[in-house]
């Protein structure tokens, strides 16, 4: 690999396979986002205790949210990993090309 072009070519497939791996990564945590979006209104308390004097606890409304959470993201959590491994191996191969070649080579 001599020419500059056939470099540059190189790089140019690496980031791209970059950004293709981080968009999925970004594609899931929408995907969490929106299931937990449509858990959130059963997560409330019913509403009958307030009626009798006693407020709604903040504290049970959280730790059912952080629970769901958490199962939700167990779910994909295998998935998750892989491919932040392989966002960091994506990213220690652009810096090792940029590294080898010098970073004036490649304006």
């Amino acid at each position: 690999m001599n020419s500059l072009s056939e470099r540059r070519a190189l790089l140019l497939r690496m980031e791209e396979a970059r950004r293709q791996t981080q968009h999925q990564l970004d594609l899931i945590d929408r995907q969490i986002i929106r299931r937990m979006t449509a858990v959130i209104p059963q997560l409330h308390p019913r509403r009958n205790s307030y009626r009798h004097g006693k407020a709604p606890e903040p504290a049970t409304f959280l730790a059912r949210y952080r629970a769901n959470l958490a199962a939700i993201t167990a779910e994909r959590q295998q998935e998750i990993d892989a491919l932040s491994r392989k966002l960091a191996r994506q990213d220690r191969a652009i810096s090792d090309l940029r590294e080898r070649h010098g970073a004036a080579s490649w304006s």
